[in-house]
């Protein structure tokens, strides 16, 4: 014989109801069966609604009930002839009628006793047992109800103590008169030893089944549910989670105690004993293999099976000098929460004594408090102890496995992945069988969490980075392009999978958490809601996905400010926007310590020089111990390119605007040509080095007229630059006759920096930079005369988007 159990969602309508008597007929006919319901799908929370708005004096309450009575109803009136209606129908609406008086009485005392709410919330059961009898019997199934309320008994009013002896005398007299094919019974409900109703609690329809196949020697429990099994991780907050074939009932155990909702916890107990299996089917897709629970101990390779969480919790913190080395402390702390029926969760203590948290149900945290605070009021009193302090909206997180036991470094990686994503863990707790480990962390970060740890322990090696990007102009859109391009080759290759979840430019901004498609993303972007940096912030970190980089490709300052609370968030950011790191000192050094602090990478290579690595290059020589003597460059690709085409019969407005037409320049040209934008780049060069400087400090011998530099459009500035040719075309001139070419050079040596156009003679190394490329010397301790030399394409929205590119990349495989 096989016990069936069906769950709310297997039953919350009458189209699911037919499925269910499918499948029951289907498995009759190879052998006899208990079945055994819940309530509707939704209809317990309603009745409990029900029973608190009564006892609120809120007559809302006969709207909730008018909607349960449309619910059994409509069922009856899609699965029951209309011949054979009538008898049934009153039936129901007798047993509703039953529920409003007791509703009722509620509303005119104002109280809801616990007894009284195990009893309105029994009719949930009742109702759907009796109508899913009388479909089957229309189907023409060999079928009885029989009330779980006259088998199972409990000793205690408590969720999970059953005096087996006497229910199980009780199911075994059923059984010997029992003829028929198929015995069902309603779930959850019982009864105490004085014959009054109670519940086995939420999800004690699991429990009244297991109890059934225990007391019968069942071959098999079957959960039927709207999974097919338990998943590595819950499926409705991790996509990537998978179902898992076979567990044994010690990792049901703990994936069921720590929120894995497919089984109830006291479920295993008693099948356990009697070595009876439990198999999970969907019953939307009774095809699928679903997982079997069996006493076999896995033998797959990976330590981990699964990953599960419960978010409705507090923490309860009791400390003070007064604990340390009293013995029966602990005693008194546990009896007095186990009077109340108070159930403890998680325990942690640390080893000095002076402090013990736990983790309890949110809905006990005050009751908790309160009756701690009493037991332990005349410690509190002499300062010995401090009040009982709770902790709100915070959840467990519990990586469960047989395979756990003595591999090494599992609780390393497990904390350091949820580190790197800032999720603060508040408290930690290992069993001596090393088959959990549980963290409690904030319940916001649920989701990451989860996502995160699933991806580090069940995925292929295959790390997913979600993208915030703003600014998509000539620099973004060649990201993107970029990003679509390469995606097969990231995720074959470099096993990274980037998505980009936001998207903003200075009108629009747009967020999917589940990521944009890159192909429609422009179309997408211009129904999207009014842009707003700080917004787009909130935004990211409310979403709190894992492994977040936010994405800059503007040279917007006001952008820049947000950089710090990103990285505070412990997202990475990635920007070709100088300002940042061009600021005042203090706000370069916050960003940097930010950096650390949070473990949220900051780069910003295309800062300089676009694609080339110059930064990175640098970095390496300073970490590998090496000194900076001096830095020669040529860092503006823009002027490299203007210079290297400004020639005899073409003006040099011409040459800057066509500089600014292929993308070269900074959208304002002044920005470049004024030397600002070197200034800056050999500043960024010179921090980087190690030295404290400041933007002011860096000599700047402008080329500019006086008239040009204070300009206050990009039209005027244009202008002007078309109205001084001759002034222009006279430093031409000198650079020809002494033989030279003209280079915009930054130059930092000796703590020293300045950048200003020179006149570059044919034996320098800077002579025959090409078109708008870039060049860097490093004279250092290790090349003190022939320098280290990095040279390449320095400006163009492509080269710069494949180094904003490189930058996300490094931090994907770190």
């Amino acid at each position: 014989m096989n016990v069936l159990k069906f769950g709310g969602s297997s039953v919350a309508n009458a189209t699911t109801i037919e499925s269910v008597i499918d499948i029951v007929r289907q498995q009759s006919e190879k052998q006899s069966l208990y079945v055994v319901v819940s309530a509707m799908g939704g209809v317990t929370d309603l009745l409990l609604q029900a029973g608190e708005e009564a006892s609120n004096n809120n007559e809302d309450y006969k709207k909730t009930l008018v909607e349960i009575e449309k619910k059994h109803l409509e069922a009856v009136k899609s699965l029951i002839p209309v011949i054979s209606q009538s008898a049934i129908i009153s039936k129901v609406k007798s047993q509703l009628n039953t529920l409003e008086s007791l509703c009722e009485g509620v509303y005119l005392l104002s109280e809801l006793s616990p007894k009284t709410a195990a009893v309105i919330a029994s009719f949930g059961e009742i109702l759907s047992s009796y109508i899913i009898v009388e479909a089957a019997k229309v189907k023409g199934l060999d079928i009885i109800l029989k009330d779980s309320r006259e088998l199972i008994v409990k000793t205690i009013n408590s969720k999970v103590t059953i005096d087996y002896k006497e229910t199980n005398d009780n199911i075994k007299e059923f059984a010997d008169h029992n003829t028929h094919k198929v015995s069902l019974f309603p779930g959850f409900v019982a009864r105490t030893k004085d014959g009054e109703p109670t519940t086995l609690g939420r999800g004690g329809s699991d429990f009244t089944a297991a109890i059934l196949a225990a007391a019968t020697n069942a071959d098999e429990l079957q959960i039927w549910t709207d999974v097919s099994g338990m998943y590595t991780a819950n499926p409705k907050l991790v996509k990537q989670a998978k179902p898992v074939h076979h567990i044994s009932y010690q990792e049901a155990m703990e994936l069921s105690h720590f929120g894995a909702k497919v089984i109830y916890p006291p479920t295993i107990h008693p099948v356990l004993e009697k070595d009876i299996p439990i198999l999970i089917k969907n019953t939307f897709k009774p095809e699928d293999q679903g997982t079997l629970v069996t006493r076999k101990v896995n033998d797959r390779k990976r330590p981990v099976t699964g990953i599960s969480h419960i978010d409705s919790i507090s923490i309860i913190s009791l400390e003070g000098s007064g604990m340390v080395g009293i013995p029966g402390f602990s005693k008194r702390l546990f009896e007095t929460l186990f009077l109340e029926n108070i159930n403890v969760i998680l325990i942690t203590q640390a080893s000095s004594e002076h402090s013990i948290c736990l983790a309890i149900e949110a809905t006990d945290a005050r009751k908790a408090k309160e009756v701690l605070d009493t037991t332990f009021e005349f410690e509190i009193s002499k300062h010995k102890l401090d009040p009982v302090k709770i902790e709100d909206d915070v959840a467990i997180i519990a990586l469960v496995g047989d395979n756990m036991y003595h591999h090494q470094g599992l609780s390393g990686k497990m904390f350091s992945t949820l580190g790197k994503n800032n999720v603060n863990i508040r408290a930690i707790a290992q069993g001596a069988s090393e088959k959990n480990i549980s963290v409690v962390i904030e319940k916001k970060d649920i989701k990451k969490a989860l996502n995160t740890l699933h991806e580090r322990f069940f995925e292929v090696k295959t790390k997913q980075l979600n993208l915030f990007i703003t600014g998509v102009g000539n620099v973004g859109s060649k990201l993107i392009e970029q990003l679509e391009q390469q995606k097969s080759y990231l995720k074959d290759k470099l096993r990274l999978k980037i998505r980009v979840v936001a998207i903003s430019n200075s009108r629009k901004m747009i967020f999917d958490e589940h990521g944009i498609g890159l192909d429609s993303w422009v179309q997408k972007l211009e129904k999207g809601e009014k842009a707003d940096a700080r917004e787009f912030f909130a935004k990211a970190k409310e979403m709190n996905l894992r492994n977040s980089i936010f994405v800059d490709n503007t040279a917007n300052p006001d952008i820049a400010k947000i950089y710090k609370h990103y990285l505070a968030e412990s997202m990475a950011v990635v920007t070709c926007n100088k300002i940042a790191c061009a600021d005042e000192y203090t706000n370069y050094e916050e960003l940097q310590n930010l950096s650390r602090k949070f473990n949220a990478s900051f780069l910003y290579e295309t800062n300089v020089g676009a694609g080339l690595p110059i930064i990175g290059t640098l970095n390496n020589l300073i970490a590998s111990g090496d000194n900076i003597h001096k830095i020669q460059a040529v860092l503006s690709g823009s002027l490299n390119f203007v210079f290297n085409n400004y020639k005899e019969g073409v003006t040099f407005h011409d040459i800057v605007k066509q500089a600014q037409q292929q993308g070269y320049t900074e959208p304002d040209p002044k920005i470049d040509l004024s030397g600002i934008d070197v200034a800056r780049k050999i500043l960024i060069l010179a921090r980087e080095s190690g030295k404290v400087m400041e933007l002011e400090n860096i000599e700047n011998e402008a080329f500019l007229p006086k008239e040009s530099l204070e300009t206050m459009s990009v039209d005027a500035f244009l202008q002007s630059v078309e109205q001084n040719e001759k002034h222009f075309k006279e430093i031409l001139d000198s650079a020809n006759k002494k033989g030279c070419r003209l280079k915009y050079v930054a130059q930092y040596e000796e703590g020293e920096a300045k950048v200003g156009l020179q006149f570059i003679p044919s034996d320098h190394p800077f002579y025959n930079l090409e078109g708008s490329d870039n060049i860097v010397l490093f004279y250092t301790d290790r090349y003190p005369k022939q320098p280290l030399i990095v040279k390449g394409a320095g400006a163009g929205a492509e080269v710069t988007a494949s180094g904003i590119f490189a930058d996300i990349i490094r931090i994907g495989k770190k």
